[in-house]
């Protein structure tokens, strides 16, 4: 893990940026303190819908019955 100030961290943002996307960590510190961490983005993989077993019957879209309708618009 590396740590720079935050000027550095504004002079030099590209490529820090550049070191996070390849997998390096960045700490920013204010004087000896240490204030923010740059990490890179973790992007969620695919996820698969089917988490339940259940099939969407053909009726499922037929038009709702004109007083299921009234229900629902009231």
């Amino acid at each position: 893990m590396k740590t720079v100030r935050v000027q550095e961290a504004k002079t030099h943002l590209s490529a820090l940026l550049q070191e996070v996307e390849a997998g390096e960590e960045v700490v920013i510190s204010r004087g000896a303190t240490p204030v923010a961490r740059l990490v890179p983005v973790v992007r969620p993989g695919g996820r698969e819908l089917g988490f339940v077993a259940y099939d969407v019957p053909e009726t499922f879209f037929d038009p709702l019955p004109e007083e299921e309708l009234v229900a629902w618009e009231s």
